[in-house]
């Protein structure tokens, strides 16, 4: 199957049924994809950093780990990643965020709009988006001092991270607008479902 390319600093929102994969590839190397999950059937159910990161263990969440949702049911399964450094910390970006830290740049609305506005067909409103699985994002975490950085990703061209759905999802998925996430540019995020 043909991938679909998401624009720079936009979103969409699909349905993977159970079973199905959804590849997130980085055409053109360092750009960070925002993702978010929400079981079909019933989306106050959502993917859960917290619930995950209590399961795995680890905050370096790769191929075998699976992504839990808010009533501590697996959603979805990492079942390839040619990076293996993504971030499930941060929140996605907003206005708010662009007002933090690009004071001098014109707002944007960022991931967080893009997600609600790609999600709200679904029935999800703004209160429902969790921090995402932020794919490709670079988030070093100082052992010491817990000093959080965002940095480039080292995500190459062509790089790509699969999912392996384990209920009916609807997915949110962006091309992230942050310039510190992506090294200072805005590229495409394309993604495959099989």
């Amino acid at each position: 199957m043909t991938a679909t390319e998401i624009p720079p600093r936009s979103g969409t929102a699909f349905t993977l049924d159970a079973g199905q994969t959804l590849t997130v590839i980085d055409p053109r190397g360092v750009q960070v994809a925002d993702l978010l999950a929400y079981n079909r059937d019933d989306i106050r159910e959502v993917i859960s950093s917290g619930r995950t990161f209590d399961y795995a263990e680890t905050i370096r969440l790769t191929t075998g780990h699976l992504l839990y949702s808010n009533r501590s049911t697996p959603m979805l399964e990492i079942v390839a990643d040619d990076v293996g450094v993504h971030d499930f910390l941060l929140t996605p970006c907003s206005y708010d965020t662009f007002h933090h830290f690009y004071p001098d740049e014109p707002p944007h609305r960022g991931c967080f709009g893009n997600l609600a506005a790609a999600l709200e067909p679904y029935g999800v409103t703004e209160d429902m988006i969790p921090v995402a699985f932020n794919c490709f994002m670079n988030v070093p975490i100082d052992g010491a001092t817990g000093r959080l950085q965002v940095l480039p990703p080292v995500s190459k061209a062509g790089d790509r991270i699969v999912f392996r759905a384990l209920m009916d999802l609807v997915i949110g998925l962006t091309a992230c607008s942050a310039g510190a996430s992506n090294g200072g540019s805005f590229k495409p995020i394309e993604y495959r479902i099989d």
